[in-house]
């Protein structure tokens, strides 16, 4: 059967691509223009002089100091959340207890609780803790706010695992410890994949617990080092926009590589 066009659809995603893609113009234009002439012709205008003085002076502002801490947090982020999470799924889909699924049904009370309701007490246990101003200190709790939904995508991938193989590895007397090695882990790249995403965007786009729990330049992330380019008399819009950029550049290249992982982790929550 000849399939008919769907122009509708066409047009709609024409829409949404002019919608998407003239701010990403917008701010990639303004990055290789002067700031003096950034606003003579207009933001949608094509450039008639190109420098990559923003993209220096972004560095020279101290972004280098900034990508590199939050660099740090993410990569530490990401770290726990696999050291916690895929031993809590596996415990959480293998156990038949129900001790064990009132803990999950506790667990995952974190994703109703907002970060910002929490963040007085948060500031108070860091302080006292001794980590205030502390790269540490931020990577902890923006952790801690990771594992709960990591949990329930995790789990989600580990239930689409067929009980047969369990079975057939019980039958050749695999220990849980060798059966979650060598046959949970592999078969959940997906739901790895998705929680490795979502922590590292968690990570890499904190702005709370950057603000309240650090305060001097060499515990800086990117989202407070943006601030640099604000003074009293004005706003340096082509050089924030040339940062913005460049704190972009991580994120996508990690869900360039891991985007058809990260969609089928996504698909497998709650099982099936």
């Amino acid at each position: 059967m000849r399939r008919r066009p769907n122009y509708l659809a066409g047009v709609g995603s024409l829409i949404w691509l002019f919608l998407i893609g003239l701010p990403l113009y917008v701010m990639l234009v303004a990055t290789v223009q002067p700031q003096s002439k950034y606003s003579q012709n207009g933001p949608v205008s094509f450039p008639r002089s190109f420098t990559l003085e923003n993209y220096t002076g972004a560095f020279n502002s101290g972004f280098g100091q900034y990508f590199l801490n939050t660099l740090i947090v993410t990569v530490c982020v990401i770290g726990l959340v696999l050291l916690l999470v895929p031993p809590l799924a596996y415990a959480i889909v293998r156990s038949r207890s129900r001790v064990t699924s009132q803990i999950f049904r506790l667990f995952l009370l974190g994703l109703a609780i907002p970060a910002q309701a929490v963040i007085v007490p948060m500031f108070y246990l860091i302080s006292k803790a001794g980590l205030y101003d502390n790269l540490l200190g931020v990577i902890l709790p923006t952790a801690a706010f990771c594992l709960p939904m990591s949990a329930l995508i995790l789990s989600g991938a580990m239930r689409d695992i067929s009980p047969e193989l369990f079975e057939a590895m019980a039958m050749d007397g695999a220990s849980p410890r060798r059966m979650f090695f060598q046959l949970v882990v592999p078969l959940s790249g997906g739901g790895l994949s998705t929680i490795v995403v979502f922590s590292a965007l968690q990570a890499w786009n904190g702005f709370l617990f950057p603000l309240v729990l650090t305060q001097s330049e060499s515990t800086k992330l990117i989202t407070l080092g943006l601030y640099n380019f604000q003074t009293e008399h004005g706003i340096n819009i082509p050089g924030l926009l040339a940062a913005v950029v460049l704190s972009m550049v991580p994120v996508l290249l990690v869900y360039l590589f891991a985007r058809r992982a990260l969609v089928q982790g996504l698909m497998g929550v709650g099982g099936k």
